[in-house]
Order: C-alpha cells, then structure tokens, then sequence
C-alpha cells in the first residue's frame, strides 16, 4: 500500500510566496518521492492581502491542496499544531511558508523516517538572517537550556517530519499553549537532528516582531523553566543578606565615628530604588507564570475554524480545548 505524506504549511499574509512555494514541493514529490502518496496543507491565520485567494485557487486547481481558514490570526504555534493534528497520514511534514525551510530536504526528511525516526527535527546551523537576531537567538537557546530540566533543541523552529504515532499523541495532549519543540524533546520518541543552513525570505516581510517573539520565548521559559521562581527566592533572600550587612557596616561606623561620620541618605535612596527595581522585576516575571496558568485553566480550544477545503472530514466541533483527530 502507498505510503502517504502530509505537508503542513502555516501561513499569514503570504500572497507571493504561496504558489510558488506549492509548485516546488509539488515538484520535489513528484520528482524526487513519487513512490508516495502526498497532501498539503495550508493552515491560514485570517490573512489579510489575498493570501486566502491565491490558496481557494490552488485548491481549485489541486484536489491533493487542503486548506484550513482560522476564523483570527490565533498565531503561528497554535495554528501549526492543530493543523497538523487533522493530517492521518502516515506522517507530517511541517515548513514555513517563506522560503526559507529548503524544499530540497523533503527526500532527505523522509529517508531519515524511513530509517526508523519517528521524529527528523531540523536544526539551523547557519542562517542568512540578522546576524545580531542569530546571535541573540543563539544566547536564548543556551539559556533556556541551562535552566530546564527538559531537553532544548537549540535552533530548531519546528520544520521537520513527525510520525503519525507522535501526532496522535499530540492529540491526547490538553494544552492549549503547546510548545512544540519542547513537546518533540520531552517525549521521547527516536529523534533525529538534520543540520540545515536556513536560506533568506523568499518574499515579502517576517511578520515575527520584537513582542511576538518575547510572547514565544516566555512561553517556553514559563513552561519548560522553574529557575525564574526561584531566582526571585535566591535573589531576595541575598539581596536581605547583602542589606543586613550594609545596616551592620553604617551602625557600627556611626558608632565608632560618631561625629565624622555622616550616614547620608544618598545611599538609602539608592537601595530603596534598587530593591523597588527588583521587586518590579519579579513581580512581572510572576506575572508571566500567572498568564501562562490563566490560559491553560481556560480550556479555549486551539484554534476555531472558519472553514476548510478539499477535506473529506468537516470542521471539528468548535469550542472543544483538545484538538480533534
């Protein structure tokens, strides 16, 4: 029997690079992997500039072209994982709209899973982006390693192949945050990492700014982390220490140099900044811990789905928190 492959491809605001990008994997599959069945699937987060157009048309054209339409931009982790919890193929392929996952590395990805990985997790070795965004990127991933318990895969944005045993138990799991790539390393499942040198956007502009990617970064930290909670606890109670020992140096001063030696008040009015400075500090760090507990207590769903095409199932039911097979 054919083996069948589903390729997922989150989108928003992606109207030039879409065609172009279903003619080349549909190119890739036919040339290099026609022994398989093949899908794709484009997951829009209520694009704005004719994206949703440009994919009616090719699902038009393409009956093996699916497509699922967010009812809002529900942003790029949640939409990705529900998209591809409704692919029952034998695996997911999932890569980014914008060029800059290699279409050429589909045969390799599949190779990889015909060897016996359940997982093929792409991995960024070099990148033409920002040199300074790579760096800084580079200094998270250490960080957040250091600070977790679970495994961090350094560079890794999702793009890569997934079995179909590891999707169904991403339909199991109740979260409606998931962090993927903390998922695809907890787990457990036989995992293998691809290098890749991850190539410029092909067009248009990274919808990714300053505070979405803070937003991803403190999903991660918050979920993969206990070291913020407990830097507040290590950080009050030496700063309590270092205070105590400052009072101690001025009291014993005062006493020996009661005269000559004024108190100032100079030094109180920095501390008392300083300790309001820290305070802030955690009490917003808490905050993210709280934000994060608030969205899971919620149970939203994933996503709420305005409609879908070519799909021989209809919409799962709205308003369930677990993602539907």
């Amino acid at each position: 029997m054919q083996k069948r492959i589903s390729i997922v491809i989150p989108c928003y605001n992606e109207v030039e690079n879409i065609a172009p990008l279903a003619e080349a994997i549909m190119a890739e599959m036919e040339t290099s992997l026609s022994e398989y069945d093949y899908e794709i699937c484009f997951s829009d987060n209520d694009s704005t500039d004719g994206t949703r157009d440009a994919i009616e048309k090719l699902c038009a054209e393409h009956k093996q072209i699916k497509a699922i339409f967010n009812a809002t931009n529900f942003g790029f982790v949640r939409s990705q994982y529900h998209a591809m919890c409704q692919m029952h193929s034998d695996c997911v392929i999932m890569m980014c709209a914008d060029f800059q996952d290699p279409v050429e590395l589909l045969p390799v990805l599949v190779r990889e899973w015909e060897n016996g990985y359940a997982i093929v997790s792409c991995i960024k070795t070099q990148s033409e982006e920002n040199k300074l965004m790579y760096l800084l990127r580079s200094f998270y991933y250490k960080l957040i390693r250091k600070m977790s318990d679970v495994e961090q895969i350094e560079h890794f944005t999702g793009f890569g192949l997934y079995d179909q045993k590891f999707i169904q138990v991403l339909r199991q799991l109740d979260d409606p945050m998931p962090w993927l790539r903390g998922i695809v390393a907890e787990l457990g499942f036989r995992r293998k990492n691809l290098p890749y040198k991850q190539a410029e956007r092909r067009a248009g502009k990274s919808h990714f700014n300053f505070f979405r990617m803070y937003d991803l970064a403190m999903v991660s930290f918050t979920s993969y982390t206990k070291a913020g909670l407990r830097l507040a606890t290590f950080a009050g109670a030496g700063l309590g220490v270092l205070c105590l020992l400052i009072a101690m140096f001025y009291f014993v001063m005062k006493l020996l140099y009661w005269d000559s030696f004024p108190a100032g008040i100079a030094a109180a009015i920095t501390g008392i900044f300083f300790m309001g400075a820290m305070q802030l500090f955690f009490l917003g760090l808490l905050g993210e811990y709280v934000i994060s507990i608030n969205t899971r207590v919620m149970h939203r769903p994933l996503v709420v789905e305005e409609r879908r095409i070519n799909f021989d199932t209809p919409a799962p039911q709205q308003g369930a928190s677990r993602p539907h097979a």
